[in-house]
């Protein structure tokens, strides 16, 4: 069983902070990180994103201009001095150049091009500055390496991951980006390129190409199937028999036959381009690496732990049993008092962590446990859904939203594949 620090990828807006609240509560064994590469990605001298490009007094207030990705991985040292298990819990899009643009490794944890600020090739500790857009680095890409942190840095990490349907994620998203919330997130601008599905799964098949993340999955029987004896359809439809789907995809979640994606459909011999392009069966490897599944795979380095995703609607209509199933498949001990936090030392706790994205997590903060929700999530029309966001957002934003939503829900559905089934 690994015992590296826990690495939870997600997205925005996935209740992956009321997630984290269940694992705060094990002061005594773990040490909880609380998004930690956004301040690279916003604000500091490596950063990726434009948000705050042209706004230095907002990076400069946000007191994380000094921020490098290298600065984050040695505060990940520190917090383990103490002895305790990390769990990290952090946007995949935060490691990520956005717009799908092409990566290269970030100079203060790689190597800068020869000639260029260099010291034997080792980068110097300083990038573009804070007043000129950094990016694209003037360093060198990894083959396949869709991020810009080395791959022997990613591999001191145990990897899961975590995700909630678009539907429901980009729209509370677009309202922490508008007025009136807009002026307590600072986010004054709501930008596609957040949305982050793309890169969780870009993120997901780059360390399974690499061995990273294995085949077996977790919250399955020994005798390869659910822990429900069932089948789960990359549309989210249960069958208890092992049939397909109306909609014609294999179920098969037995990833051990070397043959078939999740989802049943053969993988082609070809490499998939890394840009975007889909290839004629539908099934996209978004690194441009061939699949593990039946493949070659190139630089493969371990068996890899196994593939761990969680889904916020299974989350929330099962906490207690899906918060097990994570907890066996990353070594965690269990115990049902996890899904309480009702102590000042608790809310002491929350404060102190979430404090940097005010706005964000009020939900989560002002939370005193995870309890089942009385009736599962039950989506509305897109006729419904389309006009209360109208009534809500206007026309416009309602757009944008829907937009985002169809942009994003394939990404979605892939990793839904793979999640844990209780």
């Amino acid at each position: 069983m690994s015992n590296k620090p826990i690495f939870v990828a997600t997205h925005p807006r996935a209740c992956s902070t009321a997630f984290e609240r269940v694992f705060m509560t094990q002061r005594d064994t773990l040490k909880c990180v609380h998004e930690p590469f956004g301040d690279a990605f916003y604000y500091g001298s490596e950063r990726l994103s434009r948000r705050y490009e042209d706004d230095l007094t907002g990076r400069e207030d946000s007191g994380f201009t000094q921020s490098t990705y290298r600065t984050v991985l040695d505060r990940f040292q520190r917090e383990a001095s103490e002895g305790k298990r990390l769990l990290i819990k952090d946007m995949a899009y935060y490691l990520f150049p956005p717009e799908a643009s092409p990566a290269s490794i970030a100079p203060s944890v790689g190597r800068v091009k020869r000639g260029v600020g260099t010291t034997d090739g080792v980068v110097n500790g300083t990038t573009n500055g804070t007043t000129k857009a950094p990016y694209p680095y003037n360093t060198d890409a990894e083959p396949n390496n869709p991020t810009v942190i080395p791959q022997d840095t990613l591999g001191n990490f145990h990897f899961t991951f975590l995700i909630r349907h678009p539907r429901s994620s980009i729209p509370s998203y677009y309202r922490c980006c508008v007025p009136p919330l807009d002026k307590v997130t600072g986010f004054y601008d709501f930008m596609p390129s957040e949305a982050g599905y793309e890169e969780l799964r870009r993120l997901f098949d780059y360390l399974r190409s690499i061995g990273q993340v294995g085949t077996g999955l977790a919250g399955q029987n020994p005798n390869g199937g659910s822990a429900c004896n069932g089948v789960q359809s990359s549309n989210g439809v249960h069958s208890s028999n092992g049939d397909h789907p109306s909609n014609g995809v294999s179920s098969n979640r037995d990833l051990s036959n070397g043959n078939h994606q999740p989802n049943g459909v053969h993988l082609p011999s070809g490499d998939h381009p890394s840009n975007g392009v889909e290839p004629s069966n539908g099934v996209e490897s978004s690194n441009g690496v061939k699949s593990p599944n039946g493949a070659h795979i190139p630089n493969k380095v371990t068996q890899g732990v196994e593939v761990c995703v969680i889904d916020a609607d299974d989350l929330l209509d099962n906490p207690a049993g899906i918060v097990e199933a994570f907890c066996k498949s990353t070594g965690i001990d269990f115990t049902p008092d996890m899904l309480e936090w009702s102590t000042e030392a608790d809310q002491q706790q929350a404060e102190e962590a979430f404090s940097k994205w005010p706005g964000f997590h009020d939900d989560a903060m002002n939370s005193c446990d995870l309890k089942p929700r009385q009736h599962k999530k039950k989506f509305k029309s897109v006729k419904d859904e389309d006009a209360e966001w109208v009534e809500k957002y206007g026309e416009k934003g309602a757009k944008l939203i829907r937009q985002t939503v169809d942009a994003n829900t394939k990404d979605y559905e892939y990793l839904k594949q793979f999640a844990i089934k209780v």
